[in-house]
C-alpha cells in the first residue's frame, strides 16, 4: 500500500490514514486552532498520541487536556470529541481495522 494522502474531515481538520497491518491502523490528523473533532462514537479500541499542540478530549462527558508527547486512551463505545487550543497533531491509532475509514479513504482516492 502506498503513502496515503490528506483527506478533508471536519472544518479545520485533515487527516492521512496510514497503511494499516492485520488488526491495527494509525492515521495522523492535523487541527487548525479551535478546530473540533465532531464527537462520536465506534467499536474501536482507540489511542491517541498529541504529535504538537494542545488538544481538549472529550470522553463520555469528561474533559482531559494533552499536549505535545501525552497519550489518552478511548474505550470501545465511549463518545468522544475533541477540540484543538492552538494549532496541533494526533497520530490515532485503532484496533480492530476500521473499516469506515478505510472505505471512506479509497472512496475518496479514486475520486482524486
Amino acid at each position: 500500500m502506498t503513502e496515503r494522502i490528506w483527506q478533508p474531515a471536519e472544518p479545520g481538520v485533515k487527516r492521512r490514514i496510514l497503511p494499516p497491518g492485520k488488526s491495527v491502523m494509525m492515521m495522523e490528523v492535523q487541527f487548525e486552532q479551535g478546530a473540533e473533532g465532531y464527537e462520536h462514537s465506534h467499536v474501536h479500541e482507540q489511542m491517541s498520541y498529541c504529535l504538537k499542540g494542545r488538544i481538549a478530549f472529550r470522553i463520555e462527558g469528561e474533559e482531559t487536556i494533552i499536549e505535545q508527547g501525552e497519550t489518552i486512551v478511548i474505550p470501545s463505545g465511549a463518545r468522544h470529541g475533541v477540540t484543538a487550543l492552538e494549532e496541533s497533531a494526533l497520530l490515532d491509532c485503532f484496533t480492530p481495522l476500521r473499516e469506515d475509514l478505510l472505505s471512506s479513504w479509497r472512496a475518496f482516492e479514486n475520486e482524486q
